[in-house]
């Protein structure tokens, strides 16, 4: 009969079992045995056959001990760092009593095997400590099976089955012995053998970071800091010689840290006399062949490539996950909210794809509702390779194309709501990262819609240089793919000239409202809501001009159609209504702007609250004009309010917030307290500057305020 293996289900069949201790006696006349606890049938059918059976095979496994200090763990002549993964082996794996497992998982390359190797040979006392590749149920017997032979030399010549049974029973029958299985494929494939053996210790190393709950405790773990990344890198590289590492760094930096990827690169870089920073180009250049460029003794599957490749063959049974994986590659690395990723699939097909990722360990799915992809697994998700099943270059550009048409559809239209920049804050770096990992020619209408509403989000929030390049490369695409005359085109543009505006470059500003509101006129008509868009920006562009001759009819008109078109509560009819009032008191005229701003503010408190930004816009307002008249008893409050209201609303750094707080420090000065001026104004001007793009017009004006109040101050305190 043929001995089973443990790997074996339940009701397959089973080693054989034992009863009480009786000790085997020879026969020497007739070569008979007499089987006692450990002698297995198998030893019976080799008798029976004529084989002289070793001693060594009779007696009793308990009185089998190991030679002094058993070890076949691999040498870890590189490791660096890991202080907190040792520390918690150590405690894990100390405690006495029944058999411990512990897994440590992470993603390929990880530093998995080296750590568990490192701790085996240094951190841990049993005999023996034995290591065993474990990603196949055959490979898991052969290391069994070599156990017995390296305890009993002279049972080498009996069957791979009789020497993995023999394995287990001295497992069974011994406690102080540590089991190395690594790098487990599947749970199922060691769950026979801990369930049959109850003593010693099992350390796993595994990519499987989910799986393990009805097995072993797990340790998830992570890249190396950037010191212990630098560190290896450096080791490798110089070898004991003096070598250029300017650079290495920003290689381990470009390397996520990566251990295997670090030592790799470092070993290309000493064998080839490539310097770091030049090994950094080739990176940036051309990532997938760099990666994968070898040294002359290098073992050709163990790259980046080759070790992830494993992976995603067994998640090609899960189409969907391999996709997401290629849309995950164009986002950021890390903070990538789950919910961009609804689209794709319904439940549970979208969450089965996302958990084994997760339990393939590579994505990481966060408790906060965000997702994490190690930035190497993304730099080969989304480079093409003919070769390679899972990068299909058709593949890859759907992918990209996809990435972008869900940021278009997460990101919030109304920029200017408080309630939507936690999500524009959420998705900015992905937009940031989808469109700096390829060139604009391949931007999609969907890209252009992502950039453009991220670009308003930063003009919201004062950051005017990134809106403008990023609007620029919105309305090139429109232009390129909707043409001249198309709604997005159009908008784009307006929202183009609007931050050439905020920046105060009127030059660049006019021509352009100009051209969009003959263009919207055209093609959508003087009726449109975005043609009194456009004519109230171009009003706004000719006021900040100083031209009110153009700026007042055109705000008069737009206010008069809005009424007609829109009624006098709809928010851009009040919008025309304030800022009518504010030419006329640009003008002088405050008889006429002060009612109109006193109607704008009782307008919006009445249909959008007290605290609305939009409100406190008109109170702002309102309160200017009131210190314009000289009513500084009524402004004081106004402003006092408003400003605390904008830093509860909008934050501390908000061009709006930043305003008010100009304006209340301005009103300080006014009635004289400038102690209290100049230190609000001092406050304002480094908000500015941290918060601000460098030349912000608002910068310019509290700077030259702040001097002002710094001079009157001085001035009062001179003799006269």
């Amino acid at each position: 009969m043929k001995l089973p293996s443990f790997g074996q289900p339940p009701g397959k069949g089973g080693p054989p079992t034992t009863e009480g201790p009786s000790q085997p006696a020879v026969d020497a006349d007739r070569g008979s045995i007499a089987a006692g606890r450990d002698i297995l049938n198998s030893v019976a059918l080799y008798v029976e056959n004529g084989t002289i059976l070793p001693q060594e095979a009779y007696g009793p496994v308990a009185d089998v001990q190991a030679p002094a200090g058993l070890c076949n763990a691999p040498a870890t002549k590189l490791f660096v760092g890991r202080a907190e993964a040792l520390t918690l082996l150590d405690a894990a794996l100390a405690k006495p009593g029944e058999v411990v497992v512990q897994a440590v998982h992470g993603l390929g390359g990880i530093g998995k095997s080296s750590l568990a190797s490192h701790w085996v040979r240094r951190h841990h006392t049993g005999n023996p400590r034995w290591w065993i590749t474990a990603d196949s149920r055959e490979a898991i017997d052969t290391g069994l099976a070599d156990l017995t032979r390296s305890l009993q030399p002279a049972l080498a010549v009996m069957p791979p089955a009789f020497l993995v049974e023999r394995a287990l029973q001295w497992l069974t029958a011994h406690a102080d012995w540590l089991i190395v299985l690594d790098n487990v494929e599947r749970p199922a494939d060691i769950a026979s053998l801990l369930d049959r053996v109850g003593t010693g210790r099992f350390l796993i190393t595994t990519r499987r970071a989910t799986g393990w709950h009805h097995t072993a405790a797990s340790v998830r773990l992570d890249v190396l800091a950037r010191n212990e990344a630098l560190d290896l890198f450096v080791r490798v590289l110089t070898d004991g010689a003096a070598r250029d590492t300017a650079g290495a760094a920003e290689v381990c930096a470009e390397l996520g840290d990566l251990p295997l990827a670090v030592e790799l690169a470092a070993a290309y870089c000493a064998e080839t006399g490539t310097s770091p920073r030049a090994y950094l180009a080739m990176l940036a250049h051309r990532p997938a062949a760099t990666l994968a460029a070898g040294t002359e003794d290098g073992d050709p599957d163990r790259t980046i490539a080759r070790a992830w490749r494993i992976t995603l063959d067994t998640l090609a049974t899960t189409p969907l996950a391999v996709d997401i994986l290629r849309i995950l590659a164009w986002y950021a690395p890390d903070h990538i909210p789950r919910t961009l990723l609804t689209p794709l699939a319904e439940a549970p097909e979208l969450p089965t794809a996302i958990g084994r990722l997760t339990a393939h360990s590579m994505i990481t799915d966060h408790h906060d509702g965000t997702l994490s992809v190690h930035r190497l697994v993304q730099t080969l998700a989304r480079t093409p390779d003919p070769t390679d099943a899972h990068r299909q270059p058709e593949a890859i550009d759907r992918a990209r194309d996809r990435a972008a048409e869900l940021l278009a559809d997460a990101f919030p239209s109304n920029v200017d709501d408080p309630a939507n920049w936690a999500t524009c804050r959420a998705l900015l770096p992905h937009t940031d990262t989808l469109t700096s990992q390829h060139a604009p020619e391949h931007d999609t209408i969907h890209t252009a819609l992502a950039l453009n509403r991220a670009a308003n989000y930063r003009r919201e929030q004062g950051a005017l240089a990134p809106a403008i390049e990023v609007f620029l490369r919105a309305l090139s695409t429109f232009e390129r793919m909707s043409g001249e005359d198309h709604p997005y085109t159009f908008g784009v543009r307006n929202n183009l000239a609007g931050a050439y505006k905020s920046a105060g470059n009127l030059e660049r500003a006019i021509p352009m409202y100009e051209q969009t509101l003959a263009d919207r006129e055209r093609v959508l008509g003087g009726d449109h809501i975005n043609t009194l868009t456009s004519r109230n920006n171009l009003a706004g562009a000719y006021k900040s001009a100083g031209n009110l001759e153009r700026a007042i009819p055109m705000y008069e008109q737009t206010l008069a159609d809005s009424k007609r078109l829109l009624g006098d509560d709809h928010p851009k009819t009040l919008t025309s209504l304030n800022n009518l009032a504010h030419a006329y008191e640009a003008g002088g005229d405050l008889e006429r702007a002060v009612p109109m701003y006193e109607q704008a503010l009782a307008n919006r408190k009445r249909l959008m609250g007290d605290d609305h930004p939009h409100t406190l816009t008109s109170l702002n307002n309102l309160a200017h004009a009131y210190e314009a008249g000289g009513d500084l008893e009524r402004a004081m409050p106004m402003y006092e309010h408003t400003l605390a209201n904008f830093e509860l609303a909008l934050g501390d750094n908000h061009p709006n917030t930043l305003i008010s707080r100009n304006n209340l420090a301005h009103a300080y000065t006014s009635v004289g307290h400038l102690g209290r001026a100049i230190a609000l104004y001092e406050r304002t001007l480094a908000d500015c500057e941290r918060a601000l793009s460098p030349g912000h017009p608002i910068i310019d004006v509290v700077r030259t305020n702040l001097e002002e109040a710094r001079s009157a101050r001085r001035s009062r305190s001179r003799p006269s």
